[in-house]
């Protein structure tokens, strides 16, 4: 009897067993649930839904990019996202694309709260830096933040290499930390070089400012070297740090694949800042030996400025030969007077070897002549018609009695300027007319100076006048 009733209670055990189990729920759109990989071809991808219904991803909504949706296999256990509670066939409708969507938000979300760091794939570029994607949503990765290894160092800046340094990188993978995330605004901006500082922040603790480093030259820039070195380091020289002397552009001194030392003189976080003329003994300490204030000395002018002249004394000391210190004449300019590689004469006036300074004057001063010089036949010449000098031609030739164009023509053409000299010349005039200008100029100051007087003069009288013409009104009214 006892196991009759086992035998007919096991049924009701059964189902009863089954409607203890948690109630079925079905799949709403939005969700993401598991399945099972039915079949899978290019065309479509059916999958078993926990036994209860089967799905569908097709068209648009297969999503192969990411790894685990590539190369599927029956068996194979994956999740979607539903799109449609039933289609024509009544099943479910499915999607890998929306799936693999908000897994990869999920993941970049992580990432950023615990700043991980992750793949992403470029697959552009632009001016102003790498389009990169991280499974279907797009992200950015600006120039600036790029690896030092990958920063592109044109020299010149020329936009269009820069480009073509970017677009290299268009097919391939780079670790990234992302610095700005926003899924409303599906907004992904990430920095290899924050990446990259994470891998290297123990190795660069292994230096300290002091340290000398040894490394191969990897970029030539307006600003200086940069030099690579130790395990996938690099560090910048300034154009400032690379000799003693004065250096107009780096290539001058190096180029790109020169092994060098170099010393490490300041680190800021990743950013390794060196020196090669700390490595070489300043000349400066021993300036004293080779030049005194108010030497003469025969100098090499490498630069011309406004404010005066870079000339090289000897190929480890440089000076300054300030515009003050040039004697130029009235209405001469720097740039028509001195040109670069020219030797002249200075001698110098002052030294800083603290500072690395040396100042130099121009000794014999070369000035342009504006006499007129009298021939052997009584004419007389201006040795250039130039600009500079036209203003004193004109005025000796007005003091002769010569009209002012034809002596410029004249005078431009190398014909005689100014009449031939005659006998009929003044005692005490020279050969150019100054002594004539010198009495105008006289006679002119003469009146100048009384013509004050005489407009006083004249407005006192004036004003006399009015007075006695208001006083004569007022007598008239009263009568």
């Amino acid at each position: 009897m006892t196991e009759d009733n086992k035998t007919t209670d096991s049924p009701e055990v059964d189902f009863k067993k089954l409607l203890d189990k948690d109630t079925i729920e079905i799949p709403q759109v939005g969700d993401i649930i598991k399945g099972v990989v039915l079949s899978a071809s290019k065309a479509e991808v059916r999958l078993d839904i926990g036994g209860i219904a089967t799905g569908v991803v097709r068209g648009r909504e297969l999503y192969f990019e990411a790894e685990e949706y590539a190369n599927l296999q029956p068996g194979d256990e994956v999740e979607a996202t539903v799109i449609e509670e039933e289609n024509e066939n009544s099943e479910l409708e499915l999607s890998f694309r929306h799936a693999g969507q908000q897994k990869a938000w999920s993941t970049l979300t992580d990432a950023f709260a615990n700043r991980k760091i992750i793949k992403v794939k470029v697959n552009d570029a632009n001016k102003g830096g790498l389009l990169v994607s991280y499974g279907q949503i797009a992200g950015f990765l600006p120039v600036s933040q790029l690896a030092p290894e990958n920063y592109p160092r044109v020299n010149g800046g020329d936009k269009g290499k820069i480009l073509d340094k970017l677009k290299s990188f268009i097919g391939s993978e780079v670790e990234v930390k992302i610095m700005t995330l926003d899924e409303k605004e599906e907004k992904l901006i990430t920095s290899e070089k924050e990446a990259w500082q994470e891998k290297q922040k123990d190795i660069i603790s292994q230096y300290k400012v002091g340290s000398v480093v040894e490394g191969v030259i990897t970029a030539l820039t307006d600003f200086g070297v940069f030099l690579s070195f130790g395990e996938n380091l690099e560090g910048l020289i300034h154009i400032s740090e690379l000799a003693w002397q004065r250096i107009d552009d780096p290539a001058d001194l190096f180029k790109v694949g020169d092994k060098i030392k170099a010393e490490i003189i300041s680190l800021d976080g990743s950013k390794i800042f060196l020196s090669a003329k700390k490595l070489i003994k300043d000349p400066w300490q021993d300036v004293g030996q080779k030049y005194q204030v108010g030497q003469s000395v025969s100098g090499t002018i490498l630069k011309i400025n406004p404010f005066g002249l870079f000339v090289e004394l000897d190929k480890d000391i440089h000076g300054l030969a300030h515009i003050s210190q040039l004697a130029l004449a009235p209405g001469q300019k720097i740039y028509d007077l001195y040109k670069v590689n020219d030797k002249k004469e200075f001698t110098i006036v002052s030294i800083e070897p603290k500072e690395h300074r040396l100042g130099l004057a121009v000794l014999n001063p070369v000035r342009e002549s504006y006499s007129l010089t009298a021939f052997v036949d009584g004419s007389i010449r201006p040795p250039l018609a130039s600009s500079g000098n036209n203003r004193r031609l004109k005025m000796a030739a007005f003091s002769n009695g010569v009209k002012e164009s034809s002596a410029v023509k004249k005078a431009s053409q190398g014909e005689p300027a100014l009449p031939p000299a005659s006998t009929s010349r003044r005692r005490g005039e020279s050969l150019d007319g100054t002594a004539d200008l010198d009495k105008k100029k006289a006679a002119d100051k003469k009146i100048k100076n009384k013509t004050p007087a005489k407009t006083a003069l004249k407005k006192a009288e004036t004003d006399k006048a009015k007075k006695s013409k208001r006083q004569e009104i007022k007598k008239t009214k009263k009568q």
